[in-house]
């Protein structure tokens, strides 16, 4: 009879087996929302992102206003913000979800890029892209995206999302599509400017798009 050979005594030889090398864990990845927005189209535009860490729990939510473009180019930043929070952050994963098909086909190649306002944009998305040890982007639906483009509603909502045109007589008139009526009466509310942004001292009732005219009167000191 054969005697059995003992598979640890086997590898522990000098000419036996060497154990298998263990494989490094890929790096669990984090997810990023991204949502853009513009009202107008080209008009006053935003970005909001949300981060997930890898057990699904939000650790971050970015907006921003950025001015006066396209939906595209502020779906780009939103992008790139989520993609320079996570270099910030040394993470190793990154997946992507965005409702934007057009700007996810153009990140995987399917699309190209010919838009002269976006190339600058997809470039450097690219790049930073390239720099990490994984990295996703796919396609959801909006339904899918709702924290995200609250996110980039609310950076608008807080500038008023007003195309100002230019100012005469210390007055900045704005297209007034509800003009006051007796059904639509026109209301006085207190603002503050600071930093370039006139902030709303009082709460006021509007559904989102709404354009306003806003005349512009120093507040009296008595």
């Amino acid at each position: 009879m054969k005697a059995k050979l003992n598979p640890l005594h086997r590898s522990a030889g000098l000419f036996g087996d060497s154990a298998p090398e263990a494989k490094s864990a890929a790096p669990s990845a984090w997810r990023a929302n991204i949502d853009g927005g513009s009202r107008g189209n080209p008009g006053p535009a935003s970005y909001g992102v949300v981060i997930r860490d890898p057990r699904g729990g939000i650790v971050a939510r970015l907006k921003k206003y950025i001015g006066r473009t396209t939906n595209n180019v502020a779906e780009y930043y939103g992008l790139i913000a989520a993609l320079d929070y996570a270099q910030s952050n040394n993470i190793r994963a990154l997946h992507i979800e965005s409702d934007s098909e057009l700007l996810v086909k153009q990140m995987r190649g399917q699309y190209k890029v010919k838009s002269t306002d976006l190339q600058p944009l997809f470039e450097r998305a690219k790049k930073m892209s390239q720099t990490f040890a994984s990295f996703q982007i796919r396609h959801v639906y909006r339904e899918q995206n709702r924290e995200a483009d609250a996110l980039a509603n609310e950076a608008m909502d807080e500038v008023s999302g007003a195309r100002p045109a230019a100012a005469e007589n210390g007055k900045a008139k704005i297209e007034n599509r509800n003009p006051p009526s007796a059904s639509n009466p026109a209301i006085k509310v207190r603002a503050r400017f600071r930093s370039g942004v006139l902030y709303p001292l009082e709460d006021i009732n509007l559904p989102d798009g709404a354009e306003v005219e806003i005349l512009l009167r120093p507040a009296s000191k008595a």
